[in-house]
């Protein structure tokens, strides 16, 4: 809103004065800081507005262990706070042209629709089940058909006649493998494999939403990652480099910061980036109501809805593969539940002593700070791993 402000003033005196808006680095931090410092504005009283309505409710999950039970009475549903902090973040300081700022608000908030829609049941029936599984499966792929089809996807070919053409790459990136020397195109097959990307991530992070704390760290890391990943493919600085030309002889040259690193470009990569330091802002500003021992719940409102943001970066910075290194505590937690499952259904005894794998490091004694704070180390390790991929391309 505010860069579009200040394209429509920037040949006038006030324009010269808002020059500052055009440089993404500016608009980048300034989205983290205000989103953190409006969380921690409005946070105590939505906090208490959510204690007021929930007063005696329990937010307890039923599959979890004993020792929870002690945290009754604390509200839930914190997550609108984090998603009031995203889109005032975003909606300010990123360029509102770019098509990929308008499909991951879409599919921040219709996930975060989502998980309202589960935590309103979850309240209004007095229990834990909330939405069914294929209910949510089913409105988490309607609001990924509306972002692919609406927003990534042309109708109209060339030469004017009728016909879908996808606005995104579909060829894939590998961590630790140049594109020059790998670089498979999926086609139309892509979109099967974003959506597995997607709506994955999404219920991953809701699988990880178990402790004080513990999902929107790793939120937090993975979305500096991506920050780091999309500016570094958006942007359009260079870096000197040597070219060989003819004769053998070496020539300094300006290369794009992509090029040199060898990965795709991302067009308006700098304005994802953008995004991802709203969602920066906006969970530093949860986590100090978050942290141990937790003042509010994230609910599904939350972990839905950054799951799927998360997912989405995942896919619009063409670090699909990549971000199974970025995620990997939600990747753990997710895939403990897969394999607790089959095991379960297939030689009828459990591998974990419960699932997710948080609640196993529970019941075998570790304290819920000891376990949160070094899943935080780990996600903190996945992600420089993460961005140790770009230099080893």
């Amino acid at each position: 809103m505010l860069y579009l402000l200040y394209e429509l003033i920037q040949n006038s005196e006030a324009g010269r004065v808002l020059n500052f808006l055009r440089y993404p680095t500016f608009r980048i931090i300034a989205a983290g800081v205000f989103a953190l410092l409006l969380g921690m504005l409005i946070g105590p009283r939505l906090i208490a507005r959510l204690r007021l309505k929930q007063h005696g409710q329990s937010n307890v999950r039923e599959d979890t262990p004993d020792t929870h039970q002690k945290k009754k009475g604390t509200p839930t549903m914190g997550g609108s706070l984090i998603l009031i902090c995203i889109g005032a973040g975003t909606l300010l300081f990123a360029d509102l042209k770019s098509r990929g700022v308008w499909v991951m608000l879409l599919l921040t908030f219709g996930y975060g629709f989502i998980g309202f829609l589960d935590d309103w049941l979850k309240l209004s029936k007095r229990n834990s089940k909330g939405l069914a599984g294929r209910k949510k499966m089913a409105l988490q792929t309607l609001f990924f058909v509306i972002a692919v089809f609406g927003l990534l996807t042309t109708w109209t070919q060339p030469d004017g006649s009728f016909g879908p053409t996808l606005l995104i790459n579909t060829k894939l990136t590998l961590p630790f493998i140049p594109t020059r020397w790998f670089n498979p195109d999926l086609g139309w097959f892509y979109v099967l494999f974003a959506w597995i990307v997607i709506v994955g991530t999404s219920n991953a992070v809701n699988l990880t939403d178990g402790l004080d704390g513990l999902a929107i760290v790793p939120t937090i890391v993975s979305s500096i990652t991506f920050a780091v990943l999309c500016y570094v493919a958006g942007t359009t600085l260079s870096i000197a480099d040597y070219e060989t030309v003819g004769g053998g002889a070496r020539e300094l040259v300006a290369t794009p910061l992509y090029q040199y690193l060898g990965i795709l470009q991302v067009p308006g990569g700098a304005e994802l980036a953008v995004f991802c330091a709203a969602i920066v802002g906006a969970g530093i500003s949860f986590l100090w109501f978050n942290t141990y021992p937790a003042s509010v719940f994230m609910g599904d409102i939350g972990s839905l809805a950054l799951g799927g943001a998360l997912g989405g970066l995942a896919v619009l910075s063409k670090n699909e593969v990549v971000s199974a290194i970025i995620h990997g505590i939600f990747f753990a937690e997710a895939l403990s539940v897969m394999i607790q499952v089959a095991s379960f259904k297939m030689t009828g005894k459990r591998v974990f002593k419960m699932a997710p794998v948080h609640h196993h490091f529970e019941l075998k004694g570790l304290a819920e700070p000891k376990i949160i704070v070094r899943f935080w180390i780990v996600s903190i390790l996945c992600g420089g791993v993460a961005l140790l991929s770009l230099k080893l391309r």
